[in-house]
């Protein structure tokens, strides 16, 4: 009989309580120092870990739109150049307010940084970092996001 509950709960109810990925739009900050690319990173406000910029879609704003928004309200990018396109995309698990673990996709979106603020939105809550592209992808935890930046 414990087979075919564990059938029923394999084939039938567990892909009906699969949701499919949640969208986000993340930001791919970066600008020239002495000749070298770097890219922004900063902290998530929960547990501390090394990010780039992202949050859900905001209504009346395109992909682009999004991401220098996210990228002014988490990094403080006051001005920058946004990609049309994004460079690629990365999967990740998002903690949701109920507990449960939700599973998300980031498309990301290059922004060349032409200006930053010393205060913005999320200031006190974020720790910001420029650092190379290859150092970067060893700070963040996604696997399909160290590979954007080790690509970048």
């Amino acid at each position: 009989m414990g087979t075919l509950i564990e059938k029923a709960w394999t084939e039938v109810l567990k892909p009906l309580l699969r949701r499919p990925p949640r969208l986000q739009v993340a930001a791919l900050c970066h600008r020239l120092k002495d000749g070298r690319r770097e890219v922004l990173v900063i902290t998530s406000r929960g547990t501390g870990r090394w990010i780039i910029p992202k949050g859900w879609p905001i209504p009346g704003q395109d992909g682009p739109g999004t991401a220098l928004q996210e990228a002014w309200e988490e990094a403080g990018v006051r001005k920058g150049r946004v990609s049309p396109a994004p460079l690629g995309s990365y999967g990740y698990v998002k903690l949701g307010e109920t507990g449960l673990e939700e599973p998300c996709r980031a498309d990301v979106y290059a922004i060349a940084v032409r200006e930053m603020a010393r205060d913005y939105p999320e200031r006190a809550e974020r720790r910001r970092k420029w650092v190379t592209p290859a150092r970067a992808a060893e700070m963040v935890d996604e696997p399909e996001l160290r590979e954007i930046l080790r690509n970048f």
